[in-house]
């Protein structure tokens, strides 16, 4: 795993699943597969952000290991927060957006993955090098609230803890009639989704120097 530049903790539907072949041809990426797929070329410039990611939902946002970390040791921590945390559960999940994007969002309360999420992001900072100057102050440059810069400082990334929203994108930031056509096409092409849907394992994935991420390990929440 040493060739990897950064790491991240993702929720990942089923692999092989309806969703999982959904969201790898939405895209162009198989985040599982770790290749580019046959992707509708309508939505090529309207994904291309998304799809070095692979289709996915952030619990751990991407981080560089900090100096005298071993990978072994990240993969195997991740393993254990995994063993010891249960399960959780959404009412469901459907297509809206979320800030100039289109994603899949959860329908009802949230509070029990933004818990998993919070617990994951604070048990395995230990692994996580700080972030750059120049990455800080990019960061700080689109404008962040004041919970969000503090986040930023303590966590290395300012959508996390109170500030998290479970989504999985499924396109680029895009312009108010974009976003309309995407959001129809994405409801049209979308397979049925279980509700309530689970959340029952999490997946450490690295991003190759290519840019693109890729699946390392399954771990299923099994606490």
């Amino acid at each position: 795993m040493s060739d990897f530049t950064r790491f991240a903790i993702y929720y990942l539907p089923p692999e092989g699943g309806d969703l999982a072949r959904f969201g790898a041809h939405w895209l162009g990426w198989d985040v599982d597969a770790a290749c580019t797929i046959q992707q509708d070329p309508d939505l090529s410039a309207l994904t291309e952000t998304p799809r070095r990611y692979g289709f996915h939902a952030t619990i751990k946002p991407p981080f560089r290991l900090k100096e005298g970390a071993d990978p072994t040791a990240l993969a195997d921590a991740t393993r254990r927060f995994c063993a010891a945390t249960p399960a959780v559960a959404l009412a469901g999940l459907s297509v809206r957006c979320i800030g100039g994007f289109v994603a899949l969002l959860p329908d009802g309360p949230t509070n029990q993955i933004d818990a998993l999420a919070a617990s994951c992001v604070e048990t395995l900072d230990r692994f996580r090098a700080r972030p750059a100057e120049a990455e800080l102050a990019k960061r700080r440059a689109v404008g962040l609230t004041p919970e969000q810069d503090r986040n930023l400082h303590r966590w290395g990334y300012p959508h996390v803890m109170d500030e998290f929203r479970f989504h999985m994108t499924l396109s680029s930031r895009l312009d108010p009639t974009d976003r309309q056509r995407l959001t129809r096409i994405a409801k049209e092409r979308l397979p049925a989704l279980p509700r309530p849907f689970p959340i029952d394992e999490l997946t450490l994935v690295g991003e190759r120097k290519d840019g693109r991420f890729q699946t390392l390990h399954r771990y299923a929440l099994s606490g």
